[in-house]
């Protein structure tokens, strides 16, 4: 199943968890209202009484909901996370900052934000968010303590898997979703916690009214239950297989086993497993942790079980092997930067990595690649480009690495690498950022680029934008508005801006509207080709003009060969729109409202465009890259060769 194909599956399992919401809504009703007739046997109270129950479980819901619109760091600060410092030096948290940085370069996706759950032992992670660029990694301080760099990289791998197949989104909503059917049980506990600070002088002087009270408080209790089943069965049913093939993923990204199989060694071997400390926090969020948070049975399990899932990744584990391992950490605990350094892999965790692997090649390369392949590989990367991605990573001069992480450098650092090259269009454009920002960041913005973004090569764009991303989305809002403002001026200051640099502010801007906005900004589109023809021969025609300047002919192949993959039957003449790439403007929100099963098209008439001659340079792969990550397709570090 590919990316393409998840996303379809995603959109039809929230069709699903509607279903089962309503059902479990209609079990509630129905047993409050056989409470109230054997009650009163008054049909008006029964009819006040449903009334009610739904306008408690829809409220609550849309409470909840409403909660979780700031995305995936909400739910990370309400288990107690505190976030990760770009700058940190603690080994484990610079650790788990280098192995996520490189995973989102390989991924094609903006750096995550980080938390670390500092109060919980046991070793378990999650991701959370409507979108990649909103998403948020959790982890224990028990994951960083017990587990080695493989056996991390193994876990954050089986993440950002969710993260890409559109999983995390489902996760989330589901949260606020099932909140309204627990609500009852909820009010039930409160009321009782309630007349728990009471005496049994007060009792006995109330008297009956208590008893009254007593009697709903237990009798919410009671229909809240059904709930709480409905809500754990529903979980169940929604998570089981997606963490199978996140477990799949895992493998396929890092190409061993050793790493995820042994972290759920270390979960099944200790006392502390992958259980969290927060009871109430481990029951909404079970869904999306790496790990059981509660133990649960069987029926209600969001994960198949640990030893079932070791066994998939080696089957030749027995239980045996795991009493022993239990035994022997009984008393010597594992330590995972202790096993990095036995094992050799403490040096991949220095500020650079330049040694690890050969430099980027100065030359620009040409790669032979096929449509399909490439579409295909869209969200699902593979050990070649994680490999890739340690060598990106490694080429980021320091000064430029620092400079992403530091929040009065974001900003510049990134409007900077959105200048042209002509110094005409460029002194129009520091013009548009002055009237935006003010002179002093005007000034940053053309010493970085006359700077240290210079001699940046063109592969390693992307990434540096990936680093500091998250960086940039923990700005005020008032700042982001301004940003985006200052972006549409900078990419309409002189309509002769390249492809690349304008595709790269869109892409920009996208994500900071996902980020500001999560809930509102994404979602699944249903659009068909047949609807959307106009756009396709639009993007085709700037994509395949601007990748054979001055040479209409070889232009008009390109799109020709681009549109064959994608209306076959159809004929529409090239014709590329007088202001060039400000035409797209109009095009990416239809595009980006189309069923995931038509943007594989898509992607495939965009790699044929720009391939038309079956050969693609480093620039042209940076600009497919681009144009694909702002319609949510995210391709990874390394092309697919024919």
């Amino acid at each position: 199943m590919n990316f393409f194909e998840h996303q379809a599956q995603a959109r039809r399992n929230s069709a699903r968890l509607v279903l089962l919401f309503a059902l479990a809504v209609t079990a509630i009703v129905v047993m409050v209202d056989v409470l109230v007739w054997f009650s009163t046997g008054s049909p008006r109270m029964v009819l006040w009484s449903s009334l009610l129950t739904l306008a408690v479980i829809g409220l609550a819901s849309l409470y909840r909901i409403r909660s979780l619109r700031a995305g995936g760091e909400v739910v990370a600060v309400q288990l107690g996370g505190t976030e990760v410092a770009a700058d940190t030096r603690d080994p484990a948290l610079r650790r788990l900052r280098n192995v996520v940085e490189e995973i989102a370069i390989a991924s094609g996706v903006p750096m995550p934000r980080l938390y670390v759950l500092e109060q919980d032992a046991g070793i378990n992670a999650f991701a959370a968010g409507y979108s990649p660029a909103d998403a948020t990694i959790a982890v224990t301080r028990g994951a960083l303590q017990r587990l080695n760099r493989d056996e991390l990289q193994g876990v954050i791998a089986h993440e950002f898997s969710h993260i890409l197949n559109g999983d995390m989104r489902l996760n989330i909503r589901l949260m606020g979703v099932l909140f309204g059917i627990l609500m009852l049980s909820v009010i039930g506990k409160r009321m009782l916690m309630h007349m728990g600070g009471g005496s049994r002088v007060r009792l006995g002087r109330v008297g009956a009214p208590v008893l009254v009270v007593l009697a709903m408080a237990l009798a919410g209790i009671a229909i809240g239950s059904i709930g709480v089943f409905f809500g754990r069965l529903i979980k169940a049913a929604v998570s089981r297989q997606r963490e199978i093939l996140a477990d799949a993923s895992a493998v396929q990204f890092t190409r061993q086993t050793e790493g995820l199989a042994g972290a759920l060694k270390k979960i099944g071997g200790l006392d502390e497993g992958s259980h969290l400390a927060d009871r109430a926090g481990a029951e909404e969020v079970s869904h999306m942790l790496f790990g059981e948070g509660l133990r649960l049975s069987s029926w209600f399990a969001t994960h198949p079980p640990l030893l079932e899932r070791i066994q998939r990744l080696q089957p030749g584990f027995r239980a045996e092997q795991l009493q022993t391992l239990r035994g022997s950490w009984f008393s010597a605990p594992p330590d995972g930067l202790s096993e990095d350094r036995v094992m050799g892999l403490a040096g991949h965790d220095a500020v650079s990595v330049d040694a690890l692997l050969p430099s980027m090649p100065g030359t620009p390369r040409q790669l032979r690649v096929d449509p399909a392949q490439v579409a295909a590989q869209v969200a699902t990367p593979a050990d070649d480009d994680y490999q890739q991605a340690v060598r990106l990573a490694g080429s980021l001069p320091a000064p430029l690495r620092a400079l992403a992480g530091d929040r009065a450098a974001a900003q510049p650092l990134l409007l900077a690498m959105l200048l042209d090259a002509d110094a005409t269009v460029a002194a129009q454009q520091r013009e548009a950022v002055r009237m935006q920002l003010g002179e002093a960041m005007a000034d940053s913005v053309m010493q970085l680029a006359a700077g240290p973004l210079r001699d940046l090569q063109a592969a390693l764009r992307l990434p540096l934008a990936a680093l500091a991303f998250p960086t940039l989305r923990s700005l005020p809002r008032p700042q982001l508005d301004a940003f985006m403002r200052c972006i549409e001026a900078l990419t309409h200051a002189d309509g002769r801006i390249s492809l690349f640099e304008y595709c790269l502010s869109r892409l920009l801007l996208v994500q900071v509207q996902a980020a500001l906005d999560p809930s509102r900004h994404l979602h699944f589109g249903r659009r068909k080709t047949t609807s959307v023809q106009k756009e396709f021969a639009t993007l085709l025609a700037v994509v395949a003009r601007a990748g054979n300047p001055g040479d209409e002919a070889s232009a008009r192949r390109a799109y020709l060969a681009g549109l064959q993959r994608i209306l076959p039957q159809g004929h529409l003449p090239y014709a590329p729109p007088v202001n060039g790439v400000l035409a797209l403007d109009a095009v990416w929100g239809p595009l980006d409202s189309m069923d995931p099963l038509a943007k594989q098209l898509l992607v495939e008439a965009v790699t044929a465009t720009v391939s038309h001659n079956q050969r693609v340079n480093v620039a042209e792969a940076e600009l497919l890259r681009t144009i694909c990550a702002t319609l949510h397709c995210p391709l990874p570090a390394m092309l697919q060769v024919a």
